[in-house]
């Protein structure tokens, strides 16, 4: 046959931002062969697209898959929104390297996200044993890994201690960044909210980030204030970019958080075009909804984390840490995101527990399940959850408005993630109420913002999701139509498409995503997925 595949009378949307033209396309061998009239043309399989829109895989700059692929490498809600390229080792925490001795600490904050009953399975220590182990499994996705740097304070650094690292520290987390990016590391994240991260100073940082630097790589941040904090958080990431000398920066799931800051979006991206004039490549990404998702630890105050999850759990067993927790909660810590104080307990949900002691307060609030268990106050409540669950427990906070969603969203420097990862709605990764954004990020862009509301020409939203992070990430053979790229493409009913997840029913697949096809192989078909996992791993080279 003279191609695997051709794709007949399609509306193609090629993800450079131009408007749409219509083509055939021919596919071989897993890439786009041929664009243009293949009337004559022979192939064992067809696709008639009439009526509907072709665009390039949607390329996910912030995924946290990497701790969904050991229980389920089909990873059904991301491939049904049109993923097709992930990014992972997300907000400080990937999955390698691994340090024998330091393994139960990390297997302990880790296995926090993991399905109830279920626990990670370390054999690999390097990252390249890591990146190995993933190339000899099977994935639907293709997977773009990022070194995350609280694995590697806790591999090599001070872990869970609240100081800054030795010179012998510091030279033994730069060797493990040193073999992650010669690896095929794509750069380093940090998630600056979380422990032991907010342990870290931004020197600590830099001194890091220039060994990335080193390779070409990128710098991705969970910056380290997203309410009160946040204008200064990006200014520390834009230091750390311009210090380090990395070769361009991402802010994770922008947004602005808490009352008293909404509207800050006009400041902070203000930041960006700043940043971008001064000669620095700072980008960032974004989810469509107005609640995060987190670990319920994370309401404790620093100090509360040091040590790791079983210090935690003996905290809350002792009455004068109780009192210190209640005081530095109610009066606050100068640069300490507050979730309880600056939202409210009203505005903090329940998304998963891993026991069935607690299993009736998921979707709750904390307000809500403190008067449905009779507890003396919120505090208890979390204290409670916390200890009965071993801190394995998963929440949603929400905090931001629209306006700053819409005017974050149309900024030329925003591209489209979600934050999530691979869940279903049976199986080992069907449980609690995760955010809908699992399911539905790319549909309801889509659905929502560009058919309904008209925020975004379906031409501009499809580059947001396409091309802008495969140029990001020098994907140079991705994210566009393109005769002699991979054949990473969607298919969708433009028409249709929308995203369909709530947050009280989360497990519920988008309408409109047709058909998903993954390096020349039809992962979805008819809206149904197939049992093809052809994903790649790829390397930066």
């Amino acid at each position: 046959m003279e191609y695997d595949l051709i794709i007949k009378n399609s509306k193609i949307i090629d993800g450079t931002g131009n408007p749409w033209y219509q083509a055939n396309i021919g596919i071989s061998d897993g890439k786009i062969t041929k664009i243009g009239r293949l009337d004559k043309s022979k192939t064992d399989r067809e696709i008639n697209a009439n009526g509907l829109v072709l665009t390039p895989g949607f390329i996910d700059p912030h995924s946290h898959s990497d701790f969904a692929i050991p229980f389920d490498s089909r990873l059904e809600s991301t491939i049904r929104q049109g993923i097709t390229t992930a990014v992972i080792g997300n907000c400080g925490d990937s999955l390698a390297p691994i340090n024998r001795e330091k393994l139960d600490l990390f297997e302990k904050m880790a296995n926090i996200f993991s399905p109830p009953g279920e626990t990670l399975s370390i054999t690999w220590q390097s990252f390249d044993e890591y990146l190995l182990i993933l190339e000899k499994g099977e994935c639907s996705t293709n997977i773009v890994p990022l070194v995350g740097f609280g694995t590697v304070r806790i591999a090599g650094g001070p872990g869970f201690e609240d100081r800054p690292p030795t010179n012998e520290e510091l030279e033994r987390m730069k060797m493990y960044i040193h073999e992650a990016m010669q690896s095929g590391a794509f750069g380093m994240s940090t998630g600056l909210i979380y422990t032991p991260q907010i342990y870290a100073n931004t020197e600590e940082i830099i001194e890091l980030a220039k060994v990335v630097a080193e390779y070409g790589g990128l710098y991705f941040s969970h910056i380290r204030g997203e309410g009160a904090s946040v204008i200064n958080a990006i200014e520390e990431l834009i230091r750390i970019v311009k210090k380090s000398g990395c070769s361009g920066g991402q802010i994770a799931h922008h947004k602005v958080s808490g009352r008293l800051n909404w509207g800050k979006s006009k400041n902070t991206l203000q930041l960006l075009v700043e940043a971008n004039q001064n000669g620095l490549n700072i980008t960032c990404d974004q989810y469509p909804y107005n609640r995060g998702m987190t670990s319920l630890i994370t309401v404790l105050p620093p100090w509360v984390h040091i040590g790791g999850i079983e210090k935690i759990l003996e905290r809350l067993e002792d009455s004068k840490s109780l009192e210190r927790i209640r005081k530095d909660i109610t009066q606050g810590i100068k640069g300490w995101e507050n979730w309880m104080k600056d939202l409210g307990t009203d505005k903090i949900y329940i998304s998963s527990v891993k026991t069935e002691r607690w299993k009736d307060v998921e979707g709750k609030s904390i307000s809500e399940i403190t008067k449905l268990k009779g507890k003396k106050d919120d505090f208890r409540t979390i204290f409670d959850l916390i200890r009965e669950e071993k801190g394995e427990v998963s929440i949603l906070v929400e905090g931001m408005h629209e306006e700053d969603i819409r005017r974050i969203m149309t900024n030329k420097f925003t591209m489209i993630g979600t934050d999530g990862w691979g869940v279903a709605p049976t199986g080992v990764l069907g449980h609690g109420k995760p955010h809908p954004r699992f399911y539905g990020t790319y549909p309801r862009v889509l659905g929502k913002y560009v058919r309904q509301e008209g925020l975004l020409r379906i031409e501009d939203a499809i580059r947001k999701m396409t091309s802008f992070p495969a140029q990001k990430l020098g994907l140079h053979d991705r994210g566009l139509i393109r005769e002699n790229m991979w054949a990473d493409i969607v298919i969708i009913d433009s028409n249709e498409v929308i995203d369909r997840a709530t947050y009280d029913n989360p497990h519920q697949f988008p309408v409109g995503i047709k058909y998903v096809i993954i390096n020349g192989e039809i992962v979805v078909k008819n809206e149904i997925q197939t049992e093809k996992l052809p994903g790649r791993i790829l390397r930066h080279q």
